[in-house]
Parts: C-alpha cells; structure tokens; sequence
C-alpha cells in the first residue's frame, strides 16, 4: 500500500492534481455527456422538422398543382403520381441518396390506408391517438424499439384539412374507378373533413443520436485530459523549481549547521514564503552561532579561572 508519508513533496502535489483530475474528468464527463446528447438530439430534431416541412410542401403542390393537370389522364389510368402520399415517399427516396440523410425513415402511417404498406402499426396508432387528445402538442418525439433497433422519431399529425382530400377518400362511390380498380374498395374510405387520420413520422437510428455526441465527448475529454496534463507538469516544473530545490538546499544547510559549520549561509532564492523561511533559518543560525560563541567564551573563562587557583 502507497504510504503518503514515504514520497516527496513533488509527488504528493502530482497525486493530489490527480485526485483533482479525476474528480473533475467524471463530473464533466456526465455533465457533458447529458449537454452533448440533448444538443445531438436537438440537432436531428431540427434537421427532421425540416425534412418534414419539405414532405408537406411537396404534399401541398401535388394537390394544388399535379393533381388538376394530371386528373383527365387519370380517369382511364390512375396515376400515383396524383396522391400526396406517393410524392412525398418518392421525393423523399431521393433525399436518402445524400449521405447526410440515408440513415432517416420516412412513412405516413395510417389508420385506414388504402395501401396495405402504409398500414399503423400498435405504437403509430397509439400516437394518432394521442393527436386525437384536446390540446394535444402540434409535434411528438421519442424513442421506440423496432425489429433493427431502437430509433428516434418525430411525429406529426396527418389531418384532412382540404375538401379536395375527400374525392378519393370520403366513399366508394365518389372516388375515381381507376383508383377503385387499381386499389381495391377495401381500404382508405370513410375519412372525413378536419379528422386526423393517421401521422407522419421521421425516424432515424438511434445510434446516430448518440454516436456524434459520443465522437464530440471523446475528442472534448481528450482536449481537456491534454491540456491538464501539461498543467501537471509544468506545475510540478515550476514547483522543483521554487519550492523543493529551495527546501533541498535549506535542509543540506542545516545538515552542515547540524555538524558545526555555523558559517554555511541559508541562500534566499525569493521574498516568498519559502524567502521567509530562510530568513528565519538565517537568524536561527546567526543565533546558534552567537550561542556557541558565548558557551566557548564561557568555557575558557572557566578555565582560565581554574588555572588561576591552582
């Protein structure tokens, strides 16, 4: 077992900076764990948000302008290109080809879907439901479990706001046959005006949430473990240099003082607390000295008295 009182000065100090380093390395590291990984969060929040108000322009010009100029050719033949849906899925495959959004997932989950595929599943339905609530917030986000892992998603609310909505979705009869004869009859009917029906999610491994913030805490703990490195060191530098060199040369003195040189000099390397010390260590020697001065005058006193009388 290290015993304290066996190492110099210089070592205790190191030991100490040490304890102190440490100390500091776990609670910043927890600290700037939680910061890194709310910031990395906020960071792909953002980046979906965005993603998402992209889906829902190209959502909205597909009704406002594909949509009448293609409408007489899709009377005899549907076309996908038509439906909101399908844009925003194709727009989106070719976001994925960009490096710095292939990791993200993009569906409109529905409740009653007129494609099997787009299908809620129990947690998708369990947020339309939460949509559905009285002041429920405009946007969701969270972590689920999925068969490839855990993700991070953001959800937001699929809700019919335009009549033109309905001519495809309100009932057999009204939507156009090449949809019914495409599609089926089966699914994706009975919806109504301001309902919310199903949502839209963004999701991305959660991985990739923590990965960054992870990559940014190392490199951060690595900066920070340098830099006290060199703190260390130029500390125990600067503390050889001025306080044990010093007391070294303090204590060689007083060993030679110790064995009856009472003319070897404390030399005063500074004014600071280790320049008082030697002060003091000065008039202990001057005061030994003037002692032994005295006793020897003392002693041939007496012993010239002694002489005398004899």
């Amino acid at each position: 077992m290290l015993k304290l009182s066996k190492l110099n000065l210089g070592q205790k100090f190191t030991l100490m900076l040490l304890g102190v380093f440490l100390a500091g390395i776990l609670m910043s590291g927890i600290a700037l764990s939680k910061l890194l990984n709310y910031t990395a969060q906020a960071e792909l929040t953002s980046k979906a948000l965005m993603l998402m108000e992209t889906m829902n322009s190209v959502r909205q010009y597909t009704v406002d302008e594909v949509r009448p100029e293609l409408s007489e050719r899709s009377e005899a033949n549907f076309l996908p290109e038509t439906v909101p849906s399908y844009s925003a899925h194709t727009v989106f495959s070719t976001l994925q080809s960009n490096s710095d959004y292939k990791d993200f997932f993009y569906k409109e989950a529905v409740l009653n879907p007129t494609v099997p595929k787009d299908k809620a599943d129990q947690f998708e339905a369990s947020l339309v439901s939460q949509f559905k609530q009285p002041n429920s917030r405009p946007d969701l986000e969270g972590f689920r479990d999925s068969p490839d892992g855990k993700l991070y998603y953001i959800a937001r609310p699929i809700q019919i706001k335009q009549e033109a909505c309905l001519t495809c979705h309100s009932t057999v009869e009204r939507a156009p046959k090449s949809m019914v004869a495409l599609y089926g009859d089966q699914g994706g009917f009975g919806w109504e005006l301001n309902e919310i029906v199903g949502t839209q999610i963004i999701s991305v491994p959660a991985a990739r949430v923590f990965q960054k913030a992870n990559r940014s805490l190392w490199i951060t703990l690595g900066v920070f473990s340098g830099v006290f490195a060199i703190a260390i060191l130029l500390v125990n530098l600067w503390l050889k240099r001025y306080v044990v060199r010093p007391i070294n040369r303090m204590a060689a003195t007083a060993e030679a003082v110790s064995t009856g040189d009472t003319q070897a000099e404390f030399v005063k390397w500074s004014d600071d607390e280790v320049g008082k010390l030697t002060d003091s260590f000065n008039r202990m020697r001057l005061s030994l000295q003037m002692a032994m001065q005295r006793l020897e005058r003392h002693r041939r006193k007496r012993k010239g008295s002694s002489g005398a009388g004899s």
